[in-house]
């Protein structure tokens, strides 16, 4: 397939053209330069679809402002970006007949839906209530997609969680239940461009949890608990490094639609967080036990 890749010059735009490009020619387009990337230029400025699009059978939408540019950026430009950006790529898909379009999300646009002082099983029938213009818009920008689906054009909505970089004892208990290694996240991304089923789809993609839904209760009072009963091969390695286990998990992303509707499944969970700390990876940071601000 010829696949038009916005964003292409991002971290996750990287992982995705890395993920792709040995069995598709991926078209990568960013304002930003680099080796990913062949059209420089900003995908909501309609002079250059024409061109980028030209012969594609695909795009994959993952340009966009995201929650570090929240507060920072105006409200106006992550409207004009993320919804009206989308809305002009999509007319300009249907114009030039391409079949498949591919739409990054995230699952941080459930928001409030989190119950304080609870634990929240998460999966695609929980309606979100987003808390920042950045979830606002990427919702909206999903429901307009949702009009764009056809037979002509199958629309893939992937609702990624928590993949950026951070410390390495709060990213492998992410991986039990709300992260997720920016190489499956790619990964999912590829196998959205080829899979059957209804022509609007919408998928949460986040690691495996070891977690049931009847664990919640306990997990929103002792965590360290129910961790020991489900993932005690982490318990302990955080017991050798002296890490402590958290006491309490708010939330939990499940992934099963895109396992039964994608045949995707996650590969790299808090072992391979282990083992990319002790190899100097900078996809972790070293480990620490102070609280820190991270954004949704």
């Amino acid at each position: 397939m010829r696949v038009v890749l916005t964003g292409s010059s991002g971290r996750l735009g990287r992982s995705i053209f890395n993920a792709l490009a040995a069995s598709h020619a991926v078209i990568g387009i960013d304002r930003s330069p680099f080796s990913t990337t062949h059209l420089l230029g900003d995908f909501t400025d309609g002079s250059i679809l024409p061109e980028a699009l030209k012969g594609a059978d695909a795009i994959v939408h993952c340009a966009a402002l995201h929650a570090p540019h929240v507060g920072v950026i105006s409200d106006e430009e992550f409207q004009r970006v993320n919804v009206e950006g989308t809305r002009l790529l999509a007319e300009a898909t249907v114009v030039a007949g391409i079949r498949r379009f591919v739409f990054t999300s995230t699952t941080a646009l459930y928001g409030h839906a989190v119950i304080q002082g609870g634990c929240t099983w998460i999966d695609e029938q929980t309606e979100p209530q987003p808390k920042s213009i950045y979830h606002r818009t990427k919702l909206e920008a999903e429901r307009l997609l949702e009009t764009f689906a056809s037979a002509e054009l199958q629309i893939r909505v992937l609702r990624m969680s928590r993949s950026f970089p951070e410390p390495a004892n709060v990213t492998a208990t992410y991986r039990l239940h709300r992260g997720i290694d920016i190489r499956d996240v790619a990964e999912a991304h590829k196998a959205a461009l080829t899979n059957n089923g209804n022509h609007f789809q919408r998928h949460i993609v986040s690691a495996r949890t070891p977690f049931k839904p009847e664990d919640c209760k306990i997990l929103a009072t002792d965590a360290a608990s129910v961790i020991r009963l489900r993932a005690p091969a982490l318990a302990a390695e955080f017991g050798r490094r002296n890490w402590p286990l958290p006491t309490v998990i708010d939330r939990i992303y499940a992934s099963a639609s895109a396992g039964d509707v994608l045949g995707w499944q996650s590969r790299f969970g808090y072992d391979e967080v282990l083992a990319q700390l002790d190899r100097g990876s900078l996809e972790v940071l070293p480990a620490f036990s102070a609280s820190s601000n991270r954004p949704e």
